[in-house]
């Protein structure tokens, strides 16, 4: 028999492979680690803001496409009879600017039940649903999938928020790995984020603000041939600008020359759904997760009932209260821009057919001057959004004594010209809004609560929009320039008074419920007994102490501190307790595991 090898020896190509490699260096392997991390980050940010961008041109794109179509009653009569399309048409509209209304009731139990990269993937899947719709357009498929747009449109912008915002926070993490704090996943310190919420915000509406650009392809490259010239749209408009009224008084029912044919117009949705397509794969494989899969389970285990009060807890905090008039108008600017300026100004005096290059110069404008948000990586953080009011301020005092004639497209520099600028103070809001509220909300788990609220201002100030469609221009031009300057007032209150070191009330965040089992919750480091929380409470509850002091005062503030005491020993209390569990817990498994180890050895 042939000789059997020694256990301590291995053979030349097995001792090769798994003995010690002498060339290994493991500081270097992990800064490769890291920057893989890096990079992945990166990627997340390009995905998130190319889906964003893709699913909103297809939106916009066949919104505008749709609506000139219906519009044209010759369009109407001969492709649907008494279908009733422009009745339809209008519910649709509404059902898309009435619905958000409700959104804060169901916001954010929707991202922390799906998370933030899901809720993305879902909402782009109803955009896609709507898309799909227009290949048979009827009732009962328009009016639904215009509901479920407006169901999901805070949703939507509350998840982008949220997770550009905590992609700036896992970039920190991976370029500061070898610091302590971030090691044991605590709290991270104050300010150490905020150039990296500067930048990735700012790169993703540089890409995102190119979808206005993106959705006017369908108009000039499809529907542009079949649009009358100016004197015929135009032939009854008396009054533009600031003298007019509504959209467009006298605006001509004709507005094509000649009827698109049903095949092409099929082949236009076909290639607008696959982009829809596109974007939900985006989402879907290109973007990570936002948190560590025990994190997604601490933001859910909170309680429902937990998560559905902490968006109106929320506005007790004063910042988010003085926030409130630019978050109105930054909803009031985003569809005046594309109905306002555009319709009332731009089309009324040079005609349909270039509204494609009127509103794609705001689209750039609007991208290129993002750029100027990466200023507040040296600047302070009001240069951005007092910047934008000082461009927008003069502009809405100028639009509301310029009324140009119509049928005069000598006026079309000049329009191109006020627009860019327009562009450039919405760049400024938009940008300047959401890294505002990076800066000042930097948990983690307050992120979706935050950004819910925003966008839900935002979605109630394009209802107002939507019901005053009807009123003169200067009344519109009137009510912004008074928001503006009170949002800037309140903007500028709210500094003073975190110059001045004065407290805000932040709710506390309730300690995860989860119940004594499974070999997740037993292990000596997890998030539920990490010193983040545990100082985040103590946090909160000295806050809370203060306050009662500043609100009270004297005697009462000597009651409310005791009350305060008592709470907080309630809380430890509480706090042992449980970990009294959890380790009685671990001692019965560890008997249980010792006992095996008996049974098998006798």
């Amino acid at each position: 028999p042939l000789p059997l090898p020694s256990p301590l020896s291995l053979p030349p190509p097995m001792e090769e492979f798994l003995g010690p490699q002498p060339e290994y260096d493991e500081e270097e392997e992990e800064k490769k680690y890291y920057r893989r991390k890096k990079l992945g980050v990166v990627k997340n940010v390009l995905g998130a803001s190319v889906g964003g961008m893709i699913i909103y041109s297809v939106y916009m794109g066949l919104l505008q496409m749709q609506l000139i179509l219906h519009y044209d009653e010759t369009y109407r009569e001969v492709k649907y009879g008494n279908l009733g399309l422009e009745d339809i048409d209008k519910k649709m509209l509404m059902g898309i600017n009435v619905t958000p209304i409700i959104a804060l009731l169901y916001t954010p139990i929707l991202i922390r039940f799906l998370g933030t990269k899901w809720m993305m993937f879902l909402a782009s899947g109803i955009y896609a649903l709507f898309v799909s719709t227009n290949y048979w357009e009827r009732y009962y498929t328009l009016v639904p999938s215009a509901v479920a747009i407006g169901a999901a449109i805070v949703p939507l912008w509350a998840s982008l928020g949220t997770y550009i915002t905590r992609m700036a926070q896992q970039y920190y993490e991976y370029v500061n790995y070898k610091e302590d704090h971030v090691q044991e996943q605590k709290k991270l310190p104050k300010g150490v984020c905020h150039r990296y919420v500067i930048i990735f915000q700012s790169v993703f509406f540089i890409i995102f603000h190119l979808s206005l650009v993106f959705a006017e392809f369908p108009q000039r490259l499809f529907l542009h041939q079949f649009l009358s010239d100016y004197n015929h749209t135009l032939y009854n408009v008396k009054h533009c600008g600031a003298e007019g009224s509504g959209m467009i008084e006298g605006f001509n029912r004709t507005v094509l020359k000649h009827l698109p044919r049903s095949l092409l117009l099929i082949q236009v949705e076909s290639v607008l759904m696959g982009a829809a397509f596109l974007s939900m794969i985006i989402f879907l494989a290109v973007c990570g997760a936002a948190y560590r899969p025990t994190e997604e389970i601490d933001l859910r285990s909170i309680g429902w009932g937990n998560i559905f009060q902490l968006p109106f807890k929320h506005l007790r905090d004063y910042r988010l209260r003085l926030l409130i008039p630019f978050f109105i108008y930054s909803g009031l600017d985003s569809l005046f821009s594309v109905t306002g300026l555009t319709l009332s100004y731009g089309v009324c005096t040079v005609g349909l057919e270039w509204l494609y290059l009127l509103v794609m110069v705001y689209g750039l404008s609007c991208s290129l001057f993002s750029c100027l948000s990466l200023s507040l990586l040296r600047l302070p953080r009001y240069v951005s959004l007092l910047g934008g009011a000082v461009i927008h301020g003069p502009l809405l005092v100028f639009l509301l004594f310029w009324s140009p004639a119509p049928r005069s497209p000598d006026q079309l520099p000049y329009l191109l010209v006020v627009i860019a600028l327009w562009g450039m103070g919405s760049a400024l809001n938009k940008t300047g809004l959401s890294i505002l509220l990076g800066m000042l909300y930097e948990d983690k788990e307050r992120l979706d609560f935050v950004y819910t609220i925003y966008h839900w201002w935002q979605a109630i100030a394009i209802f107002i929009v939507y019901l005053w469609t009807g009123l003169i221009m200067r009344a519109k031009l009137s009510i912004l320039l008074v928001i503006l300057l009170l949002a800037c007032f309140c903007y500028w209150t709210m500094e003073r008074r975190l110059a001045k070191n004065m407290h805000f009330r932040l709710p506390r965040i309730p300690r995860p419920k989860h119940k004594v089992k499974g070999y997740r919750y037993l292990e000596e480091e997890n998030s539920d007994e990490s010193n983040s929380e545990e100082s985040d409470e103590d946090d909160d509850e000295e806050h809370q102490e203060e306050v009662i002091r500043e609100d009270f005062g004297g005697d009462a503030g000597s009651q409310g501190s005791d009350s305060t005491r008592e709470r907080r020993g309630g809380a430890r209390g509480r706090r042992r307790r449980r970990d009294d569990d959890y380790e009685q817990a671990g001692e019965r498994e560890e008997r249980e595991k010792e006992g095996e180890r008996g049974i098998e050895k006798e």
